[in-house]
């Protein structure tokens, strides 16, 4: 079974002055597709916030995959790409391409996220955007490579 962790990026949800939306679409994305979710976190767009959870995610709680929610656009305190490169090993660029690309076949606007996709060690950090649709149709254009991806992370052929 693949394990998958689910972090939210936002200051308001973080504070408790928004419901989080993205986060549980993703859930629900995740569960139809087999996946455990085996964490699930609400993080302010604070680099450190970020680093310390996908560090801890990836190291402590052994999850093969971190998607990220939110914190992928051009506002002042969007970090998580940062974030993320700073504390992963190895660029996987082809996913983050793939949704930008996909996400472009329905809004130009998709273009201004940089969301990464990065390794630390055997774990799959996705930066996705922040709202909910953007998550539907993002997890659209890479969900079928996963299993794959977490399979050759584990060791096995290509």
């Amino acid at each position: 079974m693949i394990r998958a962790a689910i972090v939210t990026v936002s200051d308001s949800c973080a504070q408790g002055q928004r419901q989080d939306a993205s986060g549980p679409a993703l859930r629900e994305i995740l569960a139809a597709a087999g996946y455990e979710v085996c964490a699930e976190q609400i993080v302010p767009d604070d680099r450190d916030a970020i680093m310390r959870v996908l560090v801890r995610l990836s190291d402590e709680a052994g999850c093969d995959l971190v998607f990220t929610t939110g914190g992928t656009g051009l506002g002042p305190r969007d970090v998580t790409p940062e974030a993320t490169g700073a504390v992963c090993d190895r660029l996987v660029p082809g996913l983050a391409e793939l949704m930008r690309s996909e996400g472009f076949k329905k809004t130009p606007r998709a273009m201004l996220s940089r969301g990464v996709a990065a390794l630390r060690g055997r774990t799959l950090v996705i930066n996705l955007p922040g709202s909910p649709k953007a998550v539907r149709e993002s997890l659209a254009a890479i969900l079928d490579l996963l299993p794959h991806a977490v399979e050759m992370m584990r060791g096995g052929g290509h």
